[in-house]
């Protein structure tokens, strides 16, 4: 392993382990997650799924629009790699998804449409419980080593122990309000997206970008911007004018407000 990923690696647990504080912003840091998947491991994009309390997957965080989109066709045809790493609390792993034609017939052609042709997927758990899925999608076929399988499922252990952290593992109303609390940060996430897309002319990805930029310059959550634009509290030409005016003053070949999930 090059010093290089090893430092990145280590950036990306030191990162997560600095979210576990009172008050952090879990959706911020399941997309960041999500991005920290897609940069690390030999994988185009990563999603993570989670769990309501009936049971029910819902998309939580995705590296990028297009993975989202996907993640979302899966759960609406009830198939896919990650609906079974759920079911089955363990691994899933594609090398080659034209050959799962048969067991996902229409996942397996929207992933190709889509220009994937691998999908791994682990499990987020806690203890006995399975929270959701981490999926990483290829553009390659083949399978990840070891090494990498390993490190995906070390990241999505963190993001559980992260839903639920303060919450005793037996007191299953509390984990349920946890993770309920996330699936609905996420809506709100969504919403705040769209009306910045809208109002912007901007793409969904563009729009993401723009809503952590400016939480993060303003040190604020980023669910409290989502929900100040969604309420008509912020206006979205105000997030919009932040990413313009940074933009402006960066060095040439910088580009704020487009950084990656």
């Amino acid at each position: 392993m090059s010093s290089d990923r090893e430092r990145e690696i280590t950036q990306a647990f030191v990162s997560l382990a600095n979210s576990l504080v009172d008050g952090f912003d879990v959706v911020d840091l399941l997309d960041g997650l999500a991005a920290d998947c897609a940069h690390l491991l030999d994988v185009e994009s990563a999603g993570l799924l989670l769990a309501d309390g009936r049971g029910v997957l819902h998309v939580v965080a995705a590296s990028s629009e297009l993975m989202r989109n996907l993640e979302l066709f899966q759960l609406q045809r009830d198939q896919g790699p990650c609906l079974d790493c759920y079911r089955q609390g363990g691994p899933v792993s594609v090398v080659d998804l034209s050959a799962a034609a048969v067991r996902w017939p229409l996942f397996a052609a929207a992933a190709t449409e889509a220009g994937f042709a691998s999908v791994h997927a682990v499990p987020m758990r806690l203890r006995d419980r399975v929270l959701g899925t981490l999926g990483l999608f290829g553009t390659r076929t083949g399978k990840l080593t070891e090494d990498d399988l390993n490190l995906a499922q070390a990241l999505a252990h963190v993001a559980s122990v992260a839903l639920v952290q303060d919450k005793a593992a037996a007191d299953q109303t509390a984990i349920n309000e946890q993770l309920q609390h996330a699936l609905t940060s996420r809506v709100v996430l969504e919403q705040a997206k769209g009306f910045l897309a809208q109002h912007g002319g901007l793409n969904m990805d563009e729009a993401f970008a723009q809503l952590r930029l400016y939480s993060r310059d303003h040190n604020e959550r980023l669910t409290h911007v989502a929900q100040a634009i969604v309420a008509r509290e912020l206006p979205a030409q105000s997030v919009m004018a932040h990413a313009t005016a940074k933009a402006a003053r960066a060095p040439r070949g910088t580009r704020p407000g487009s950084a990656p999930r």
